[in-house]
């Protein structure tokens, strides 16, 4: 199922997954770790999660706000106080729940003034080059009235983690191991894009422009600058990924571990049709579901949860740009109707539409 659409779209590698509960079900990969090159990918490789990191930040955050190191309402100001003097009026009292929402004034491009620029030169670590995007984002005046508006923003989500940075002490990447990726048994999870250059262990991103697709060496420019690690800089195989997702699934019907139910309810409220690092929608074959896509420009990927119907799908491919997007959707409705229909799992009977 999964090769008849990599071959349709010309991917170098498609991969996908479905989710029953707190089981991972189903699962296949298709097509090469890197185009022009032999090597098969194996259900067990890593794909680059690209803004599906968005919804693994807010649960970091909801695991520090169960443990009393931040409330939902704390404030940018309250957390970076030696800035309040130089940070523009508007951001001092923006909480980590409107970061996470996209309802904080962040701007969607952090190109004016040089910051992106000055994103791709920092060498410091994880923690100090998001100290640079802070500093270059509060500083200067916001793209709307914080509470007023959606504006799909890295850099807010980035101001989120260090807001987490600053009041554990400890690297977003630490914590996201040690509370995250441990106790859900997440044991490829990692940052960045997967593999390296010296060994073909891992497939490599790709981009494609009209029918022309290029492998992108696995190292530094493989992927965006580290400082928004915590809006989209997570890879992990597609069962670690799978593991993540069911928490959210059984979790939203409040069996969920790691986090109280009323968490995961705060999680998943949406304002307007977006939650924190979920998409909320309501679909015929799902009723209401939660979705997200991610991509890096050199990957594409996208999940499904339909807690209603008790499952999940994922799919994703190592390439970025045209047509990753339908192809990483068509398969995510393939997997959907060989769910419904009964073809995995337990359930049985005819599918819905889309």
């Amino acid at each position: 199922m999964l090769e008849k659409i990599r071959g349709k779209y010309n991917l170098p590698s498609l991969a996908g997954a479905i989710i029953e509960g707190n089981q991972l079900v189903a699962s296949g990969a298709v097509g090469v770790r890197k185009a022009g090159d032999p090597e098969l990918v194996t259900v067990n490789d890593q794909y680059h999660l690209g803004s599906c990191t968005k919804a693994m930040t807010a649960t970091l955050v909801a695991l520090l706000v169960e443990q009393g190191k931040l409330r939902w309402n704390t404030t940018i100001g309250e957390i970076f106080p030696e800035l309040v003097p130089r940070m523009d009026p508007s951001y001092r009292g923006v909480t980590v729940e409107q970061l996470l929402t996209h309802r904080g004034g962040v701007p969607a491009d952090l190109s004016p003034g040089g910051l992106w620029a000055r994103l791709w030169r920092q060498s410091g670590t994880p923690t100090q080059q998001r100290s640079v995007l802070v500093e270059g984002v509060l500083t200067t005046r916001p793209e709307a009235q914080p509470g007023t508006k959606f504006i799909y923003s890295n850099g807010g989500y980035a101001i989120a983690g260090a807001m987490a940075e600053r009041v554990t002490g400890t690297p977003w990447e630490e914590m996201m191991r040690t509370m995250l990726f441990a106790p859900l048994h997440m044991g490829s999870a990692g940052f960045g894009a997967p593999g390296n250059a010296e060994a073909m262990n891992e497939p490599w991103g790709h981009t494609i422009k009209g029918g022309r697709i290029t492998p992108v060496r696995p190292g530094r420019r493989a992927d965006n600058p580290v400082a928004i690690a915590p809006a989209g800089r997570v890879h992990a195989s597609m069962a670690d990924w799978a593991s993540f997702t069911a928490l959210h699934l059984i979790g939203h019907q409040g069996k969920g571990s790691l986090l109280k139910p009323e968490s995961f309810v705060k999680m998943h409220a949406p304002v307007g049709d977006y939650a924190m690092g979920w998409r909320v929608l309501h679909r015929p074959w799902g009723g209401q579901v939660l979705t997200h896509a991610g991509s890096n420009t050199m990957w594409y990927c996208v999940v499904w949860i339909a807690p209603e119907k008790n499952f999940a799908v994922l799919a994703a491919t190592n390439a970025g740009g045209d047509r990753c997007d339908k192809a990483t959707d068509e398969a995510a409705w393939a997997l959907i109707q060989h769910y419904l229909n009964g073809e995995v799992g337990s359930r049985t009977g005819p599918g819905r539409g889309q």
